[in-house]
This record gives C-alpha cells, sequence and structure tokens, in this order.
C-alpha cells in the first residue's frame, strides 16, 4: 500500500514561515549587536588618547596628584589653558600653520585636479606607467629621501623657508600629493563624456573646458583632498623641522616639544613636572583646535563628498 502525503495547510505554512523569519530577526539583531560593539571598542582604541588629553588640561595640580582622580576632575582649572596660550606664543606661530596649510593646500588641489583629470580622460604614451610610478611614491617614507632633498633644496637656497613645502605642492608633488591624484583620478573617470563633447561643440579647448566645465562639478573630490591636505599640512611636524631653522618661522606643532622650556622659562624655572603636564596637554588641544573646529562645521559636506569622490564603492 502507498502512503498518501499530505501537504501542510496553508495556516501551517505560514506559521512556518513566520518562525523562519522571526529566527532571521533575531539573528540579524545578534549580528547587529556584535557589530555596534566592535565598533565602539575600536572607536574607544582612537578616542582614548583624545578623551585623556581634554580630562587631564582640564585638572588642576592637586587633580594631578591625587590617585583617586582618572577621568574627571574634582576641581576643573583653565589655567593650564592660559599658560599653554602664552608658552606657545600662539597667535604668531598660528599665523604661520595657517600660511603654509592654505598655501600647501591651494597648490595641491590646482595641481592634482590638473593630473588627475589627464590620467582619467587623455590617452597618451606611457599614461599607465607614468599612473603606476605616481601611486609608487605614496609608499615611499619621505625619510628615505629626506637627506638628497635637503641637499637640493640648499644649493637652491631654500632652507628655512616655506618653499620646500609649498613648491612642490603645485606641481602635484607634496605631502600625500599621489593619493589626491587618485581621488581626482577616479572622480573625472565617472564623468560622462557628453560634458565635454557639448564644451568642445560650443569652441571650448581643453584647457576652457577643465576650468568651466570639470571644475565646478568636481566639488566632492576637492572637499576631500582639501580637507585630507589640511589636516596633514596642519599636523606635519618632519618637514618643516628639518627645511625651518629660525624659531620665528615655525608652526605650532613644532613649537610642543618647547612648552616645557618656554613654561619653565615663564615661572623661572619653577613650573613642576604635575602642572607642565596639565599645561602640556592644554597645548595639545590648542594645536589641534581650529582643525577640529573645521571638521565639525563641515563634517556632513565631507561625509557626502566621500561617498560621491569614487573612494568608497
Amino acid at each position: 500500500m502507498q502512503t498518501v502525503r499530505t501537504r501542510p495547510s496553508i495556516g501551517a505554512r505560514m506559521a512556518l514561515a513566520a518562525e523562519g523569519i522571526r529566527r532571521w530577526k533575531i539573528a540579524y539583531r545578534i549580528y547587529r549587536l556584535f557589530i555596534y560593539l566592535f565598533l565602539i571598542g575600536l572607536s574607544f582604541v582612537f578616542l582614548y588618547p583624545f578623551l585623556f588629553m581634554i580630562s587631564t588640561s582640564f585638572k588642576s595640580p592637586g587633580d594631578l596628584v591625587d590617585p583617586t582622580v582618572y577621568w574627571i576632575p574634582k576641581q576643573f582649572s583653565v589655567k593650564g589653558y592660559f599658560d599653554a596660550y602664552a608658552a606657545l606664543n600662539y597667535l604668531p606661530y598660528l599665523k604661520n600653520t595657517v600660511v603654509l596649510t592654505l598655501l600647501t593646500v591651494t597648490g595641491q588641489m590646482l595641481s592634482c585636479a590638473v593630473v588627475g583629470y589627464g590620467f582619467a580622460r587623455f590617452r597618451f604614451p606611457g599614461r599607465e606607467l607614468l599612473f603606476a610610478l605616481a601611486m609608487f611614491t605614496m609608499i615611499v617614507p619621505p625619510q628615505t629621501i629626506i637627506v638628497p632633498m635637503f641637499i637640493q633644496y640648499k644649493e637652491l637656497n631654500w632652507i628655512n623657508t616655506i618653499l620646500p613645502m609649498v613648491v612642490p605642492s603645485f606641481f602635484a608633488n607634496g605631502l600625500r600629493g599621489a593619493l589626491f591624484i587618485f581621488i581626482f583620478r577616479q572622480f573625472f573617470r565617472g564623468l560622462p563624456h557628453e560634458l565635454e563633447d557639448a564644451a568642445r561643440v560650443d569652441g571650448c579647448g581643453a584647457l576652457r573646458t577643465f576650468i568651466r566645465i570639470v571644475l565646478p562639478v568636481s566639488i566632492p573630490p576637492i572637499l576631500v583632498s582639501a580637507i585630507l591636505s589640511v589636516v596633514w599640512h596642519w599636523n606635519d611636524f618632519f618637514e618643516p623641522a628639518i627645511f625651518l631653522v629660525d624659531r620665528d618661522k615655525f608652526t605650532l606643532p613644532m613649537m610642543l616639544p618647547f612648552l616645557g622650556q618656554s613654561l619653565n622659562s615663564m615661572s623661572g624655572g619653577t613650573a613642576s613636572a604635575n602642572v607642565g603636564q596639565a599645561t602640556t596637554m592644554a597645548g595639545c588641544v590648542l594645536v589641534i583646535l581650529p582643525i577640529l573646529i573645521l571638521y565639525l562645521e563641515i563634517q556632513r559636506y565631507f561625509m557626502k563628498s566621500i561617498e560621491r569622490s569614487g573612494i568608497v564603492g
């Protein structure tokens, strides 16, 4: 005899489907919880030094020697900020940093956009090889070529000036220049060719097309590259420390190692290590404060520009 197999009823099948959906939702929530816990733990690794710096900068001398005080000071004190502001001679060195950063960022945005556009839209012999060589410069540590660079700039009488940092930036070089070329190239490769074809029909040459048509629609890569360039040049210590000699030409990051010396000179050599610790952290906060304010102001546009510039995806 053959057994007759009965199909489950519609209600039973709906119940099985609902049970499957419920299990999938539980598994998905567990997965999301794991992802959130992982990201929170990872973010704490990066935020810990920043939070410690801010917490210590507001501690009073008593809090610094109190073992029971770690994160939240018992007595908030802003004396460290006043001392750091005076010890850093903040405004003159802020001006030096702003001038150097603006010049290098402007040079890199103009030159890297042109080079990236050339690699993306023009075909010429050796294009791929030249692009590969440009990308290769990203993995060359600047410390390995600093000696020949110093000799070259010394022969040009550029030592103790900002020219060794500024001039290369106008030739698509400088700090992380290859990365900005890559960002612009990726964005320009995604632009429709009809834009340039229409410009050629109207009689525009290559340069005019780039200035009048391409650049106005290139805000996302320009914004991303500009922000990254500002942060890296603002915080750069290595190259300015090599090429700048006179202290009156230093940038703010270069003045941080001299903070304790300036503080002791201001106090007549009586500044203790504990007081210096709060002042040192306050000095670090003052150095990164302009960059932090800049990021907070434009973070929305920065994230949208990353999505549209070809970095993600």
